[in-house]
């Protein structure tokens, strides 16, 4: 039974409300005034508070103030005669819960009940029974789906549901797994049919990591516009659904499109592929000097800067341009003061505070600790944007008028089981893909590259092969293949295929 504390120095009127609410099941216990509705909620637990706005001793604000101080979380509903607005604002910075003007009626008051101490409960129950009726919609597409916009259209949908479901902690959340499965199984097979396929015929391929700025960013500048490209490194479709509402304050959302990362869905190559717009092997073969093999220990991405301008070169643009790389707050601020000055047409950052979230997770227990699932990960991430200094760097960016392009080189998937692989010393460390020589496997789920060159892939040795983990499968060797297994299961990790690492973001923000 629910608890309804009603303070009110003229209590006897209230008897048609006690006994309405009564029979709805609702426990009422009458308080004649501020200072006992205080003593009350001393004493003993309440779900809800009315409160009159004018009561002897102790005003209707003060006990609020009051109320709020020991009990921040209790709902606290204000019933005042008075229209006067200062009250209103002043009850509002008390941040009470709701603010009804007298005569009130007893469905105001069953609304403000539902609304305040059943929302949980009734937002469960009817996205539990909407989720239900959508199910074998959701699972047609699924196994209907035979395009890349299908494919992306069930991204949209899943991702949707999940952070619904999210919300409402709900127990449907299992069976919404379960159909993000079938749909990165269904996904896996599509692009094992297709993918060579779109660089035999590229005019039926989906936009690919190097299409971007061609697709996206030149026509931008060809209409005179001030761009800013942000690429979030390992900025999934649902991490963007996250903090969209955030950039809401300074951005409209002129478009979203969902486009295909490239295999490796790996750093090295999907992000040099965007700033170069060419393939690794491209990349490779027309700029070695700015091309990092697997096995060299520098950084992967050293050459993003050049990179942009052997593309801007090759379209025979002559844009000014600025990049920067943030990898700390400090910098950042430092960034944001810099951009107070700036006219540079196009500008590019990248941003790897996500990337570094997902790799700390792996490393550190206590962030597993944090982000146990889906929806710690993804409170994580808000976190993160409302509290850093990259949100006032959108904040200044708008400020200036600068259109956004924001996207990523790839998403990320949480992987649960290991596949053995055996493999030669040489062959690179990532969790999701692999690239050697005389790769060995069993499991089925592996999709094979064996001629990389047919699709932009360069080639350590003239024998190396591509293997990619599909679904949430992750490689493990034979030896402490247990020991391994054990600590990067439920890890969130990149490089093979499935919707969240492949089906991308690309937003068009428009500043308001």
């Amino acid at each position: 039974m629910n608890t309804i504390l009603w303070a009110d120095d003229e209590i006897d009127l209230l008897k048609p409300y006690i006994i309405y609410l009564s029979s709805k099941g609702y426990e009422i216990i009458p308080a004649m005034s501020g200072q006992d509705a205080i003593d009350i909620c001393r004493q003993r637990a309440v779900d809800i508070v009315f409160l009159d706005e004018q009561m002897p001793g102790l005003s209707g604000i003060e006990t609020l103030q009051a109320l709020k101080e020991a009990h921040p979380e209790l709902p606290v509903v204000m019933i005042t005669k008075s229209e006067e607005e200062q009250i209103m604002e002043q009850a509002i910075g008390q941040q009470i819960a709701d603010y009804l003007i007298k005569p009130v009626n007893p469905s105001q008051i069953l609304l403000c009940l539902k609304k305040h101490v059943h929302s949980k409960q009734i937002v469960e129950e009817h996205t539990n029974a909407n989720y239900r009726q959508e199910f074998s919609d959701i699972t047609y597409m699924i196994n209907t789906a035979r395009t890349f916009d299908e494919f992306a259209a069930i991204e949209r949908t899943l991702t949707q549901w999940e952070l619904k479901l999210q919300d409402a902690s709900s127990s449907m959340t299992e069976l919404l797994a379960m159909q993000r499965k079938e749909a990165n199984a269904a996904f896996a097979k599509f692009i094992r049919q297709n993918y060579e396929s779109w660089f035999d015929k590229p005019d039926n391929r989906p936009m690919l990591s190097p299409d971007v700025f061609r697709k996206t960013v030149f026509p931008k500048l060809n209409e005179g516009k001030k761009v800013f490209v942000v690429v979030i490194d390992n900025f999934r479709y649902s991490q963007w659904k996250v903090i969209q509402p955030l950039l809401a304050e300074f951005f409209t959302v002129q478009d979203e499109q969902l486009y295909s990362a490239i295999l490796p869905t790996a750093t090295q190559y999907a992000r040099n592929a965007i700033f170069a717009g060419l393939m690794p092997l491209q990349i490779q073969q027309q700029f070695p000097e700015y091309w990092v093999e697997e096995g060299d220990e520098e950084t992967k991405n050293k050459f993003e800067k050049e990179l942009i301008g052997t593309m801007l070169q090759r379209f025979r643009r002559h844009d000014t341009y600025t990049y920067y790389k943030i990898n700390e707050s400090d910098f950042c601020e430092k960034i944001i003061k810099q951009l107070k000055s700036l006219n540079t047409p196009l500008n590019v950052a990248v941003v790897n505070f996500i990337d570094m979230l997902s790799h700390s997770r792996t490393d550190s227990k206590m962030m597993r600790e944090l982000a146990p699932d889906e929806a710690a990960y993804h409170s994580l991430t808000l976190s993160w944007f409302k509290h850093s200094p990259i949100l006032d760097f959108f904040r200044q960016i708008a400020h200036l008028g600068y259109e956004v392009i924001l996207t990523t080189d790839h998403g990320t998937i949480r992987v649960e089981e290991p596949v053995l692989i055996v493999a030669d010393k040489n062959t690179n460390t990532n969790l999701r893909y692999k690239v050697g020589k005389s790769l060995s496997f069993q499991s089925r789920n592996i999709f094979e590259l064996t001629k990389p060159d047919k699709v932009g892939l360069p080639s350590p040795n003239l024998s190396s092969t591509y293997a990619f983990c599909t679904g949430t499968d992750f490689f493990g060797y034979p030896n402490n293949f247990n020991y391994y297994a054990q600590y990067y299961r439920d890890t969130f990790q990149h490089g093979g295929i499935s919707m969240e690492e492949m089906i991308i973001p690309l937003v068009h923000l428009l500043p308001k």
